[in-house]
């Protein structure tokens, strides 16, 4: 068995391969092949102790040959020398059997993108959101092969379900990585969707109203002079409301183009902090006196 083990054979050997040096800006889109089939020559003893040791082979592929907007390729047996200085010694490399290796790449590039939360609360009677909703961070920085970034417009964060809220909240999520893309990379992988709910209680002011666009020599008459602002306004602010909170107005081009007989009061000025708000009522009659 020494006798035989010593002789020297030819076998075909198929060794892990990587890729190495691949330029910075560049990103594998899909994996390329995994190994590579060499013809070698050694002692029976080398070949034996070449299938046991699974060496892995790096491929050079900082210069590589262009076939279409994608996909590259590289001449393995262009790097016949480098490969055989990666070789166990007394093993002889005598042939590599694939003689070309395609890489699909993509251009690496970064983008700044949004993340938008998604939330399913159900306040307790009397209570709601005050202000806006903050997600801390608000968006990330993603990298990855062009085609697919500048596709990406937001990134969703996993459902929040909240019940009966009636406090502050803040809640850890994760970002949902989207499974149609690949190869991307994420500064963080969380964020922190938080928000302020306070009671909320109802209001009414009475406010004069004003008449705009009034054709000269035209006076109308209507039965009201001022109406009623119904509004909705966190607790906490509800000091800060007066009269002069609103501004309405009624646009008379409106009511003459449309031939109607009553004029359409707006809010047009209000506080940032109220939630809602309406009119009563919502027609004014008027009469025209020339």
């Amino acid at each position: 068995m020494l006798i035989t083990f010593s002789k020297e054979y030819s076998a075909v050997i198929s060794y892990p391969v990587a890729y190495k040096n691949i330029q910075q800006d560049k990103l594998l889109q899909e994996a390329p092949i995994k190994q590579i089939d060499i013809a070698i020559k050694a002692s029976g003893f080398k070949l034996l102790g070449s299938k046991f040791t699974n060496k892995t082979i790096y491929l050079e592929s900082s210069i590589l040959q262009r076939k279409s907007n994608s996909k590259f390729y590289l001449l393995v047996k262009n790097q016949f020398t480098k490969i055989q200085k990666q070789l166990h010694s007394g093993i002889e490399l005598q042939e590599i059997l694939q003689d070309t290796i395609y890489l699909n790449l993509g251009l690496l590039t970064s983008k700044k993108v949004a993340l938008k939360p998604n939330l399913d609360i159900k306040y307790q009677i009397g209570y709601d959101l005050l202000g806006d909703i903050k997600v801390v961070p608000d968006s990330i920085v993603i990298s990855g092969p062009e085609d697919q970034i500048k596709k990406l417009v937001h990134l969703n964060l996993q459902r929040i379900k909240l019940n009966n809220l009636k406090e502050n909240f803040s809640q850890n999520t994760n970002i949902i990585q989207p499974s149609k893309y690949k190869n991307l990379k994420f500064t963080t992988l969380k964020a922190i969707v938080s928000g302020k709910v306070e009671r909320f209680t109802e209001g009414n002011l009475t406010i004069p109203f004003k008449i705009n666009n009034l054709p000269e020599g035209v006076n109308l008459t209507t039965l009201s002079k001022k109406v009623e602002v119904v509004f909705v306004v966190a607790l906490s602010n509800f000091a800060k409301v007066s009269k002069t909170s609103f501004t309405v107005e009624c646009d008379f081009k409106i009511s003459e183009k449309n031939n109607l007989s009553y004029l359409i009061p707006k809010v047009i000025t209000q506080p940032d902090f109220i939630k809602s708000v309406k009119i009563v009522p919502l027609k004014i009659d008027f009469l025209i006196q020339k």
